[in-house]
């Protein structure tokens, strides 16, 4: 960079000088940088020690080709460091690893030859030889992990027909096959189908399904009868694996199967791979899906039933439940909604056999109500846009949609809710008691409380059930101001309301919490009594101000001709007791200033 180039000069300088060296330096330096560069994961020393020593295409692994750690390092001429624990390899910078991604050139086919060599290594005669319930020493093998669970990824990417013959030598044994153990193991670990303990053998079906090569899929196929529809040792079908992932052309090549029932759930959750696919935002997958040939002319009425019943014909009755239900009760829309993936929302509400507004069996929640809660606003207006969608449906909870927009602040979508005519704007939940209007106080959202306020059957004073607590009394404890100051304008809110908990009431809460623009707002008031002591303490606003050191709320009250600088807590304290017993100095001072032979 001394000499004038920029940094992506400079590391096309150092590149270049690894080059240079030749021979086996130069290739370890720049094995070292495809490897580090584009592996899934930061690479452990040993890991990337053993796979620049692997030799495409062998049958076991020669121990004197494995290069130390500090020979690679030399050989990188400082591009490459060892973290400071000692574990891991890692480049100068990030900076480089831009730089090694977006010169492709400088690396020969580098995903298919880190597929090539990871199918290669697992495919060595120690793994064959090995029993799938073996346990070998990672010393030992500290390729095996990484070969096992990333080989698939690499040749996703980049494929070459090496790698192609390598992954169906390895698949022809995957049953009982050590790095089957090793990819099933680091699946279950994320439970994406949760617990389930099933005798059936993950085999290699499932593998390239859930890797998601359809080359491979397209083999397998022509070499094995398969039960397409069995589940494996997580209670999943092949096709379910596909569609979970997004691997379309996997699930194109599954469907054509004869014998296959895309309609099969999985055994934990019950969810079909439409659901999954819905679920996960794969669109091409859900397309494929909801084509003319799944479709049952016994449920889609006349827009669909001839054609789907010439198509039926054709392809045998093989059909897709658009409103499959899940364990609990969860259809494909109800999870598109909940996901926020609007394209796929679109098709399943274009079916004219949807059920819009099936709610689930656990909540009773609607699609509509999982896209208000989540700030969906397309999918709201697409459901709001069907006659069959009721906009105000509670949930087992007594929550409407409403009441969700309101928690979450979806202000937009709040709008478009308060637009219709059939939504009831002040609906309490049965939980809490709370209504629209006091979900969106309690959380401050200012603009949902203005177009809540605008309306003239919304009441803005109703306490929650819980604890008797208005509105008002949520945004005098949150500091939510303005919020307080729309309650206050109104002439039928009750500035003075305690709760029934500890009896505390909004000038209590605010003081407590030094919130002084709303202490002001309310001292504003002639119905507001600025010695109301709470129930729980017996603690008047000046009590609670003095014993937290709000030097400023301190100072409205006692220019207050009415408030008692004196008063006394159940337990006998007073302002100037608790601001001493907590150091609050110029607290003292002004209560002093204000009666100076105060005890």
């Amino acid at each position: 960079m001394k000499n004038g180039l920029d940094l992506g000069g400079a590391y096309a300088a150092m590149l270049g000088r690894i080059k240079a060296e030749g021979g086996e330096k130069a290739r370890l330096g720049m094995a070292a940088l495809m490897w580090i560069s584009h592996s899934r994961r930061p690479l452990q020393v040993e890991e990337l020690c053993h796979a620049i020593a692997i030799r495409i295409g062998s049958d076991d692994l020669d121990n004197d080709d494995i290069p130390t750690i500090s020979t690679l390092l030399d050989f990188c001429q400082g591009l490459v460091t060892v973290d400071k624990g000692g574990s891991t390899v890692r480049l100068i910078h990030f900076t480089l690893q831009e730089h090694l991604c977006t010169h492709p050139n400088l690396f020969d086919a580098a995903h298919s030859t880190m597929a090539e060599t990871c199918l290669t290594y697992i495919n060595f005669q120690l793994f064959k030889d090995l029993p799938a319930a073996a346990s070998p020493d990672p010393r030992d093998t500290p390729f095996l992990k990484y070969s096992s669970l990333h080989w698939g990824t690499h040749m996703r990417i980049e494929l070459s027909d090496r790698a192609v013959t390598f992954a169906l030598q390895l698949l022809y044994q995957f049953d009982g096959h050590i790095s089957a153990k090793c990819l099933l193991e680091s699946i279950n670990d994320d439970r994406p189908f949760g617990y389930y303990s099933g005798d059936k053998p993950f085999s290699a079906l499932y593998c390239t399904s859930y890797l998601g090569i359809p080359e491979v899929i397209i083999t397998l196929l022509k070499m094995n009868t398969w039960d397409v529809n069995q589940r494996d040792s997580l209670g999943v079908t092949p096709l379910i694996w596909a569609a979970r992932y997004g691997h379309e052309e996997v699930v194109r090549l599954l469907l054509q199967e004869k014998n296959l029932r895309p309609d099969e759930p999985d055994a934990n959750n019950g969810r079909t791979a439409l659901s999954w696919a819905a679920g996960n935002g794969h669109e091409g997958v859900v397309r494929l899906f909801l084509a003319p040939q799944f479709v049952n002319p016994e449920t889609v009425g006349r827009q669909w039933g001839k054609a789907a019943r010439l198509v039926g014909l054709l392809f045998g009755e093989r059909y897709v439940n658009p409103n499959s239900l899940s364990e609990y009760g969860r259809t494909p829309l109800s999870w598109a909604a909940e996901g926020g993936h609007e394209g796929i929302a679109k098709l399943l509400l274009e079916r004219p056999d949807i059920g819009p507004d099936t709610p689930d069996t656990e909540y009773g929640r609607t699609p509509l109500s999982r896209a208000t809660q989540n700030g969906h606003e397309g999918i709201v207006k697409l459901l709001l846009g069907r006659k069959d969608v009721n906009p105000d449906t509670p949930d087992k909870y007594g929550r409407t949609p409403l009441s969700w927009a309101a928690e979450n602040g979806h202000e937009k979508i709040a709008k478009l809710l308060l637009e219709r005519q059939d939504v009831n704007p002040d609906t309490p939940d049965t939980t809490y008691g709370r209504t629209p209007l006091l979900w969106a106080a309690l959380k401050g959202y200012e603009g949902i409380v203005r177009l809540l306020l605008g309306r003239k059957d919304v009441n803005p004073d109703t306490p929650d059930t819980e604890y008797c607590r208005t509105p008002l009394s949520w945004a005098a404890e949150n500091g939510y101001e303005i919020i307080a100051m729309l309650r206050l304008e109104r002439t039928d809110v009750n500035p003075n309301t305690p709760d029934t908990l500890y009896g505390r009431t909004p000038l209590s809460r605010a003081t407590q919490n030094g919130h002084e623009g709303i202490v002001k707002l309310l001292l504003g008031r002639k119905d507001v009594n600025p010695n109301t002591p709470d129930r729980m303490y017996g603690r008047t606003p000046l009590l609670w101000a003095a014993g937290n050191g709000h030097e400023g709320i301190v100072t409205l009250l006692l220019g207050r001709k009415d408030v008692n600088p004196n008063s006394l807590s159940k337990y006998g304290e007073t302002p100037l007791w608790l601001a001493t017993s907590k150091g609050h100095y110029r607290v003292i001072e002004l209560l002093q200033d204000r009666h100076p032979y105060a005890p």
